[in-house]
């Protein structure tokens, strides 16, 4: 990332490395506060899989197939919860994420914590959306608190980094329809922490 792009200036005056810091040292409070179970801390990012694998490099003879065909199919979309616990909370569905599968992924998160939760999270169009501001406000009652991250800050984000893992590491490189695509992802989700281990650190 570019030394002109850190210093370009916010609304509020600050420069985008001086919110991505800020943001940083409220992250490793937060989580500092988890480990001493003040709070229940929840790193929330959807992701989707394609029937085809995400693209890698490699040679190959001109024309040929180098391994498997890109048949794109049908996408399978996850929401999922990274938390402080050590537990992934996930729900999986072949229906495009919006702002009110979101906010139920949220109802359905809180009943499995059945603890006030802060949950970490991008600034998504959907996250915010103004038709279910009321439900926020509920849930808000129940103990949750979204900490929205500051833009172009990924990486502050802990469940991006298990994403990345699970496409280009954990998937096997095969073709795969519907069915074994859904088998696959629902196979690695529910094998966090025992056959798939990633440390909240």
């Amino acid at each position: 990332m570019s030394s002109r792009f850190f210093s370009a200036l916010n609304d509020d005056g600050d420069t985008v490395q001086v919110r991505f810091r800020r943001a940083e040292l409220e992250i490793e409070e937060m989580t500092a506060q988890a480990e001493r179970d003040e709070r229940i801390l929840a790193f929330v990012d959807e992701t989707g899989f394609a029937q085809a694998q995400p693209n890698r490099s490699a040679w190959t003879h001109v024309g040929k197939c180098h391994k498997i065909d890109a048949n794109k199919g049908k996408r399978l979309n996850v929401i999922g919860a990274m938390l402080s616990t050590g537990d992934l909370f996930s729900v999986a569905m072949w229906k495009t994420t919006n702002s009110l599968l979101f906010t139920g992924f949220l109802g359905l998160l809180m009943n499995y914590v059945g603890k006030p939760l802060t949950v970490i999270l991008d600034n998504a169009s959907f996250h915010k959306g103004k038709a279910v501001q009321p439900l926020l406000k509920v849930l808000a009652q129940k103990g949750l608190t979204l900490y929205f991250l500051t833009p172009y800050s990924p990486e502050l984000n802990r469940i991006e980094k298990y994403w990345h893992k699970v496409k280009y590491e954990l998937m096997g490189f095969k073709t795969r329809n519907v069915k074994t695509l859904e088998e696959d992802v629902c196979k690695i989700l529910d094998g966090f922490g025992t056959d798939y281990v990633m440390t909240f650190c």
